[in-house]
């Protein structure tokens, strides 16, 4: 628990860098939202009434600490197109995003993991080659480019799944599952890419060691050297890797939620940069960056239990 406290404490600073650089940022973006929302023939009389309601007006410090107060206590203002509270924005649009970025997560383990082991384990054959031609398809694949496939072969050509949309899972489970697959698989593959070829080369540096040779000598069958003794040791760079891609799905998914209009907090992010929306952006931004330093901060917890010897060194 101290480990824990320590770091989460370490974290204020970055977060407050964070809120700095984003409403810094947005301060240099050109465009004025009053002008976005009334028109350039508006008149002048609502325009300072409009720029006054939200602010604007204000020096750029005065905004920001107005502004940075209220992120303290959780409020992130008012979307300036809507008039609804930015905090239940953008976790509303969060919620989508979740499930998807987990649900990528999920193809890309269980293709990856595997099929990384194998490659090791079998490493120049036939296997190992497959492996590779997959891993740099992978990466070559463009995410907008795949997710067009895979709306044309399996919901035009083959009607299976549908092309579009979201569905609440307590609404219908079912339906939401079938939503979810092909977005999945679109971000799934590209995650799965960069994890094969980790854990393949993580898994060709540890079976090279000493005390896996040392337990092939004992007898042991080589699954349980690969999978008992092998994969443990192996998994540290990977979960780095995992956790990397996680941080960076959750903040990154603009395009594939734009080809499977999928309402998450990256489509509301670049629908309120068209707008002119800065509290949205804002809040959208000083989110997704939370739990990305969330997410890094979960991955180096995580190396404790995967690697006894760090609890000694903390």
């Amino acid at each position: 628990m101290r480990v824990i406290g320590s770091r989460l404490l370490s974290l204020l600073p970055v977060l407050f860098g964070l809120c700095l650089l984003s409403f810094a940022l947005l301060a240099l973006v050109p465009g004025d939202p009053v002008t976005a929302m009334l028109g350039m023939e508006a008149d002048p009389a609502a325009v300072a009434t409009l720029r006054a309601k939200f602010a604007l007006d204000q020096p750029l410090p005065v905004r920001f600490i107005a502004w940075f107060g209220h992120v303290l206590i959780g409020d992130l203002g008012r979307s300036i197109q809507t008039g609804r509270p930015v905090t239940a924005t953008v976790l509303t649009a969060l919620v989508p995003t979740l499930q998807l970025g987990l649900a990528a997560l999920v193809v890309s383990l269980c293709i990856a993991i595997p099929a990384g082991i194998i490659a090791a384990a079998r490493r120049n054959s036939a296997a190992d080659m497959a492996v590779s031609i997959m891993a740099l398809t992978g990466l070559s694949l463009p995410s907008f480019w795949l997710g067009i496939l895979l709306i044309v072969a399996l919901s035009i050509r083959l009607p299976l799944l549908p092309s579009s949309g979201y569905v609440p899972v307590l609404t219908d489970p079912l339906e939401a599952l079938r939503h979810i697959i092909l977005p999945a698989l679109t971000l799934g593959a590209g995650m799965a890419a960069a994890t094969m070829r980790m854990t393949r080369a993580a898994m060709l540096d540890v079976l090279s060691m000493d005390y896996i040779r040392t337990a092939r000598a004992k007898g042991l069958s080589r699954r349980r050297v690969v999978w008992r003794h092998a994969l443990r040791n192996a998994l540290l760079p990977v979960v780095t890797l995992v956790g990397l891609q996680l941080g960076q799905l959750l903040g990154g998914v603009v395009i594939t939620e734009s080809v499977f209009a999928w309402p998450g907090i990256g489509k509301l992010t670049v629908d309120a940069i068209f707008a002119r929306d800065y509290p949205v952006v804002q809040g959208a931004i000083l989110v997704t960056a939370t739990l990305f330093v969330l997410t890094n901060l979960a991955t180096d917890l995580l190396y404790t239990v995967l690697d006894p010897r760090l609890r000694v060194r903390r």
